[in-house]
Formats: C-alpha cells, structure tokens, sequence
C-alpha cells in the first residue's frame, strides 16, 4: 500500500468520525449534563474534597456568586505571605513550598535543610539514562520527551510497582528533583535533532535551588544573575498548585484512584497540561503577543491598542478566534493574584534588562482588555489579566526558549501533582466513575453483504 494511498485512507476515515461522532448540542440541556464538569455559570461541580490547594475568586451569598479579589491558599496559607517571607529572607522559597504541599506543614530551619539536602541528592539521573531514554530519541516538543521520561523511569526503577505510602513519596520526591533536569536535556536532545545545533550538557549541583540549577542547566556558559534566579524561583512558587479542579490535578486523582503505579499517574498529568486549553496557554500569548507588536505601530497609543484589541475580539485579525489570550479565569475575576505578584516583579526584570518599553505594552494591554471585552461583548461580566499573560513575558527575559515554557510549568507542578497523588493514596479509597448517557438508539444489525 503506497504513503499516498495510506494517507487518503486515512482522510477518508476520518471524515466518517466526523460524520458519526458529534451529539446535538441541545441532548446536553435534555439530559442535564454539567459540560467540562461545571454548570453554566463557569462554577465546576464538586467532585471531590482536597486540603491541598484552594482557588478563590468568588463568595457564595444568597446563591449568588459574588466576585471578590483573588486568593490562592496553599495548605491554608495565602501564596502572598509564603512570598512575602521568602523576600524577607533573600532567600528561594520554591523548596520551602515542596514541603509544605508534600507534607502539610510549614517546616522547620532544620527540617528545611534536611529536606534540600535529599531533593538535591536525587537530581542525578540512573546511569545510561541520559543516552539511552533522551538523547537516543529526541522530541520536537519538550513536553512529550518529559512524559516519556516520566515513564522510562519505571523501568530504572526496582520498586516501580510498590504502592505503599513510602514507596510513592520516594518517587515523587525523585521526579521533582529530575524534573528540571529531563526537561534540560530534552531541550539539548531537541537542539541538536531538529535544530542542528550543538548540545551543552551540564550536571546539576546538589548546592543550588531548582531556579538556579535550571538557569544553569539550559545556559551555556552556566551563568545568571540573583534577579533572575529569585524572579524564576517566584514563578515556580506561583505554579506549583492551583486546586485539584484544574485539569491535570484532577486527572492526578482519577488515575491514581485506580491504583496504578506513580510513573503512569505523573505522566498522565504531563500530557494534560501540554495542552493550549491548559499548560500551554501562556505560548497563545507570546503568539498573540508577536502579533500585537508587529501591528500596533505605537505602543505608547492606547486609542491604537484599544483598536487592535478590538479587532481580535471581532475575528478580524490574529488566529481569528475572538481570544484575547491571558485574559479572564475560570475562577478568578477581579484579579489573579498570581498574576499581580509576577507583574510587579517583572518591572524590576524589565529595567535590568532594557524591556520597560515592552513591559508598558503589557500593562496597557492588561487596563484596556477588559474595556475592549465590555464594549465589544456588551457585558458586565469581569474579567482579569491571569498568569499566563506575564509568565511567557518573563521567560522572554530571562532568554529562555519558548518551547521551555510549558515544561517550566510542568517542574513546578508536579510539586503539586504528586501531593495530590499522595492525598488521593491516603484519603480516595474509591475509583473515579463518573456517568455519560449513552444517547445512540438501538439499531438493527445488517450483515455485510446486505451493507452499502
């Protein structure tokens, strides 16, 4: 069978799943379907109880969902005063927020340093893995080599199978400590692949942070400033949990609920959050964001700005979708905090790195969008800058690549993936089985010679 033939077939299959596989949109009132799990005021439907993480952005009083300034809470902590005192310290509080996650309480000094020694010591990768499990088959996209990475370690590992308690813990602790690493050397594989570039491979130091051992891993001279380590280390605190009802959280908890093996669990995640509605996000806006720069001729002009925007928002321009990308929150709406705390601190970045003229074009963007949004849509619904609009920005100037972008998102979210797993080990006890009605009408069989 020759490519071109395999190749129509394909497209004409294709076309008879498309032919059979859409359900009129008016079964999902009749049957009363929470479509993506929510009801049709964006609120999602509990599911489950977590003392994780904690999204607010809303009170209920009266039945009325009433907005309010955003929170993030990790394990009842506001993310804010974690900053706060990390700053005080001059210290990174990535690690600090590992533990907290992990284990539900803030640590002591010692219990700190205990705990930094040990993840530092499991950043190395098993012998032959490097070549073996990264270099031997490169991915274009650094997302899909981190899920195989996940899953490779399986086989690395002499206790892959054991799901006690201590068991799992050992694992997720040594895949937050490879994280960065795999995500590095993915990067490397890819370069020389696809890019045709020479690699630098370097090996992490057990006596730096995750934000500095990162820098230094991608970087080929291994150098970096404290401003870009503590505004990287921030960035990471900020994406390390976000609630278990975002997407890879939640498939965290259905596919550990089957009992299976952490390596399987953890790399479904991965392949969650790889995608545009979710972890990749913040790549819709660096294009969005090209795409503004290359058309708005004045950045200072907010008349200019404002037009543009408007016509994204009409399909006229940009992808057409009517987006305005890193703009509006499924929880959050007055504000993301989040969002706040990584865009006062970018200004400091910008400044060092002669990009406070680019950094003005995003908080212009960040006042006019919701105006653009009301006048466009004839709404007073409210919507916030989120995280996403300020993390690709900040990469930006901290000169890493784009395609890193997601996996940073990933190194610092399996810090919160693997307190779910953990919490779905300890406290689940039931598997996921959620209901679909099934609304294809009996038929009656035809044999094959009858069919056409």
């Amino acid at each position: 069978m020759s490519e071109c033939y395999e190749n129509l077939l394909v497209q004409r299959l294709a076309l008879l799943a498309e032919l059979n596989d859409p359900i009129a949109p008016e079964l999902y009132q009749t049957y009363d379907v929470k479509r993506g799990l929510r009801y049709n005021d964006g609120r999602g439907v509990l599911v489950g109880l977590t003392q994780i993480g904690d999204v607010v952005g809303y009170e209920i009083k009266d039945d009325k969902k009433i907005a309010i300034p955003g929170k993030l809470l990790y394990r009842g902590y506001d993310v804010e005063e974690l900053i706060r005192d990390t700053d005080s310290h001059d210290e990174f509080g990535f690690e600090q927020v590992i533990f907290l996650l992990l284990f539900g309480q803030l640590p002591t000094r010692t219990q700190l340093e205990e705990f930094q020694s040990y993840l530092s010591s499991r950043r190395t990768l098993p012998e032959s893995f490097t070549e073996d499990m990264i270099m031997k088959a490169p991915s274009p996209d650094i997302m899909n080599k981190l899920a195989r990475s996940v899953l490779a370690s399986y086989s690395y590992d002499d206790r892959a199978e054991d799901v006690s308690l201590v068991n799992i813990l050992r694992q997720c602790i040594d895949l937050i400590a490879r994280f960065p690493v795999f995500a590095a050397y993915a990067y490397q594989a890819k370069r020389r692949h696809y890019d045709g570039k020479s690699m630098y491979i370097h090996n992490p130091l057990q006596e730096l942070s995750t934000a500095e051992n990162f820098l230094r891993l991608i970087r080929p001279d291994k150098q970096y400033t404290k401003l870009e380590t503590s505004i990287l280390d921030l960035a990471l605190i900020l994406h390390a949990e976000h609630g278990g009802g975002n997407n890879s959280s939640f498939s965290i908890h259905v596919v550990s609920s089957t009992d299976t093996d952490t390596y399987s669990a953890i790399a479904a995640a991965v392949g969650s959050l790889k995608g545009r509605r979710h972890g990749g996000a913040n790549m819709k806006v660096m294009e969005m964001m090209d795409d503004i720069k290359a058309n708005v001729k004045n950045w200072d002009s907010e008349k200019e700005i404002k037009e543009y925007l408007r016509k994204i928002i009409r399909k006229e321009t940009f992808d057409r979708t009517g987006l305005i990308y890193g703009q509006g929150h499924a929880v959050y709406t007055i504000s993301d905090p989040r969002a706040i705390l990584l865009r006062d601190k970018a200004k400091k970045l910008a400044k060092e790195k002669n990009m406070l003229e680019e950094y003005n074009l995003y908080r212009s963007i960040e006042k006019l969008a919701p105006i653009v949004f009301s006048e466009e849509k004839n709404s007073d619904k409210k919507i916030c800058t989120n995280v996403d609009f300020y993390s690709g920005f900040v990469y930006t100037m901290l000169n890493i690549p784009r395609e890193l972008y997601t996996p940073i998102f990933a190194i610092s979210r399996v810090a919160g993936w693997a307190a779910h797993r953990l919490e779905e080990v300890v406290a689940g006890g039931r598997i996921y089985r959620p209901a679909y009605k099934n609304v294809m009408p009996p038929r009656n069989f035809v044999p094959i010679e009858e069919r056409r």
